[in-house]
């Protein structure tokens, strides 16, 4: 056992014993929505797992030890904490350990984390990619990398909408990241269907992507897979209001300086007050969607 994980003994011993186990991340409860909303659809994710027949893992950083599934009451304390939690990424795991704070796992951490406990297939909402305009500042999202490196399948809806998809694309492709749609062929857009962007392959049922996977890290290929599940067609966005508020979303964001980690939480942020709250509704929606289909594939898997 790892010094620093801690796991949840229902998540344990569904490891011990072979069941299908599925990572979810908290940054979504911490920086990705008001309390009590957070709490409510973290409770909500994890119930959708286990109604699919998988164990719910969700992954943060207390105490001094990588927790590898929360209890309510962990949950709650992330929730109402809110954006006083330290966004964890790869960099920041060890600095928080060391110091036992309270962090919330971004993709990348979650990975490394589920990675440590063997746990195979983690469902997020969308992944961080290539910022627009990055040939000038160089903001590329670690969860590229860890991508790239990691041995855990990510179930989203596609890369966030705020960014580069086209370049983000083409970062997934030099680093062999394979990008499924399932039963697409266009790359969604977050909180759309749709993006002009063709994805690698399209696949039709969980057991196929299981199958993927499996072969994959059989044969020795290093790194993880995106799985892109379209939201819902009744909780998608029109893509024209969408590109206009992400377009103004960023102008706003390059007017005010913010870079870096701040930069995704400020855009999902404004694209929500521009929306009238409707992005919110469908990211909610679309974590739900992705939940379900980890959990079938990690069955299958």
């Amino acid at each position: 056992m790892h010094k620093y994980l801690a796991i949840k003994p229902e998540v344990a011993h569904a490891l011990q014993t072979k069941k299908a186990v599925v990572a979810l991340e908290s940054t979504i409860i911490s920086h990705g929505m008001p309390y009590p909303k957070n709490m409510q659809t973290a409770l909500q994710v994890e119930e959708t797992v286990r109604a699919a027949g998988a164990i719910p893992a969700t992954i943060a950083l207390m105490n001094g030890q990588i927790k590898i599934g929360l209890t309510v009451d962990e949950i709650e304390m992330l929730a109402k904490q809110g954006t006083s939690v330290i966004k964890t990424s790869r960099r920041d795991i060890p600095y928080i350990l060391s110091k036992k704070m309270t962090g919330a796992t971004t993709v990348s951490a979650t990975m490394i984390a589920a990675e440590l406990a063997g746990i195979k297939v983690f469902a997020t909402g969308g992944i961080g990619g290539v910022h627009r305009g990055a040939e000038k500042t160089f903001d590329i999202s670690a969860d590229l990398q860890e991508l790239a490196h990691t041995n855990v399948a990510v179930v989203c809806a596609g890369i966030k909408s705020i960014l580069d998809l086209g370049l983000t694309l083409e970062y997934l492709e030099t680093m062999g990241v394979p990008v499924l749609g399932y039963q697409t062929k266009e790359l969604p857009a977050f909180y759309t269907r749709k993006s002009g962007f063709e994805v690698d392959y399209k696949m039709d049922t969980p057991e196929e992507i299981a199958d993927l996977l499996q072969t994959k890290w059989e044969v020795g290929l290093r790194g993880g897979v995106v799985i892109a599940n379209p939201v819902p067609e009744s909780d998608a966005l029109d893509e024209i209001v969408m590109k206009q508020a992400i377009d103004k979303a960023i102008a706003e964001q390059q007017a005010l300086g913010i870079k870096g980690k701040e930069s995704t939480p400020f855009l999902l942020a404004k694209v929500k007050e521009l929306t009238q709250g409707q992005s919110l509704v469908s990211n909610i929606q679309l974590v739900l969607n992705n939940a379900r289909l980890a959990a079938q594939i990690a069955v299958n898997l």
